[in-house]
């Protein structure tokens, strides 16, 4: 018998209500579990010794709360509900609009399905089975639908509407299986879906990860992002998190594929009680960008433990990763989001017997990990090699991504380069102070010397303090 078993609780679109997830916490700290872990699907997981899972399960069985224990036949709705008004990147998707689709999906999928805004990219696009994308045309979606068991992206050749989708996931969970023809699909489907066509594919935007931890400000109001570099948060931690939003009147605490959290609309008045929460459990909020980028499969710290070890050569070598995201698959069927895709495999396989681990890399079409076309560029190399090969592909695609204009070149050496005023730059999330501009958000008026801040003046997208700002002068044409 084996001796631990993992449980999941789905969130549907990656929110958790507050109540409710103190009330699961409680129920897994009597049963011995000390710490929580999010799931690539934006899902609860945690690990349960056999003796006291029983007890657990009978707890559970008392609440609306659905569960799995060892098996996935219910994959979580994901969504990027998780990034709205913090990443705001859509022109009419707002929370209001995932709710109305959750409140239609009253069944449990078995299929896998994603809800995204076009213009993000901090949730994955295709990696459901039914993969809606808000459309240029406000409250109708783009479908794409990828069979179970295949890798093959179909497009419907519909946009739906925002209030049909429940029914159409419902319709579909019976119909699309790895054998299924989509266009006798389309042809057999109920006809009275409110629908408008759809003239082109998807626009996928260019791929930056926001950097989506700590403090910061939107509005009047901040979010707090919590990303642990071991994937797992203490329980008791967790719970004190669930008490302050409801102390402070949060309602929603939402997860995210990256593994995190997220915790929207904390008032100004109230950011020292979560400052002190933080300080209470030693909680690091300073990470760099390039730590953030990564996706290991869940159940497993074999791929976490792999993350780590390709971490701390980036940070001896501080490799630039801006635009690139991670992931790392070490079971064949997994699935991860990455646009540079480390695979682990045996070095020889016999039948059964394998013998060796080696790992290939692979990068996604345009490096945008969104794409479905991978490209082996690495074949069989040792773990001590991982580090340096994927350090290359980072130092070729900024090489390549940056790489000036030949026309802006001949214009620029027609004029000559004169300095641009000092500005000063958060080393943390890049943000400048420019003294011709000042800083509206914290009444610095523009012209206001960076010497003449306030000692109390901080980075007004982290809140770094003053004292870590550095000064760097840019060149331009004159």
């Amino acid at each position: 018998m084996r001796d631990y078993y993992t449980l999941k609780i789905n969130a549907p679109g990656g929110i958790l209500s507050p109540g409710t997830f103190r009330h699961v916490l409680a129920l897994a700290q009597e049963a011995g579990v000390r710490d929580i872990r999010f799931g690539s699907r934006q899902q609860v997981l945690m690990t349960v010794h056999y003796e006291q899972l029983p007890a657990l399960e009978k707890s559970l069985k008392t609440t609306p709360i659905t569960y799995e224990i060892t098996t996935d036949q219910q994959p979580n709705i994901i969504s990027s509900y998780c990034g709205e008004d913090v990443f705001r990147s859509g022109d009419w998707l707002r929370e209001s609009e995932y709710h109305t689709i959750l409140d239609q999906l009253t069944f449990q999928p078995r299929l896998k399905i994603n809800l995204s805004d076009a213009g993000q990219s901090f949730t994955p696009f295709f990696t459901g089975h039914l993969n809606f994308i808000a459309s240029p045309e406000p409250h109708f979606w783009y479908v794409y639908l990828r069979k179970p068991k295949t890798n093959a992206i179909f497009r419907w050749p519909e946009l739906l509407y925002t209030n049909e989708i429940g029914r159409f996931a419902q319709q579909m969970e019976e119909r699309l299986t790895a054998d299924a023809d989509v266009s006798f699909l389309y042809e057999r489907m109920d006809t009275s879906f409110i629908t408008r066509p759809a003239t082109q594919e998807v626009e996928l935007p260019e791929f930056s990860l926001p950097y989506y931890e700590g403090f910061n400000r939107y509005g009047s109001r901040s979010w707090l992002g919590l990303y642990s570099r071991e994937d797992w948060f203490s329980v008791a931690f967790l719970r004190e998190v669930c008490e302050l939003c409801l102390r402070t009147r949060i309602g929603e605490i939402c997860t995210t594929p990256w593994k995190s959290l997220i915790i929207k609309g904390i008032e100004e008045k109230d950011r020292s009680n979560w400052s002190y929460l933080l300080g209470k459990y030693a909680i690091n909020v300073r990470h760099a960008a390039h730590e953030l980028a990564w996706q290991t499969e869940d159940h497993t710290t074999e791929g976490t433990t792999l993350k780590n070890y390709i971490r701390r050569h980036f940070e001896k070598l501080d490799i630039r990763t801006f635009g690139l995201c991670f992931g790392i698959q070490t079971r064949p069927k997994s699935e991860v989001f990455g646009s540079v895709l480390i695979r682990k495999r045996s070095w020889l396989q016999w039948g059964l017997f394998s013998l060796g681990t080696v790992y290939d890399i692979y990068v996604t079409e345009q490096y945008n990990p969104n794409s479905r076309q991978l490209i082996r560029v690495e074949k069989g190399i040792f773990k001590m090699h991982v580090p340096h090969q994927v350090e290359r592909i980072c130092r070729q695609y900024t090489s390549k991504r940056h790489q000036p204009s030949p026309i802006a070149l001949t214009l620029a050496e027609d004029r000559p380069a004169v300095p641009d005023p000092t500005v000063y730059e958060c080393p943390h999330c890049l943000t400048h102070y420019d003294e011709r501009y000042g800083d509206a958000r914290q009444n610095i008026a523009a012209g206001t010397l960076f010497q003449a801040l306030p000692a109390h003046y901080v980075c007004p997208t982290c809140e770094a303090p003053k004292t870590e700002l550095q000064a760097i002068t840019k060149m331009a044409s004159a």
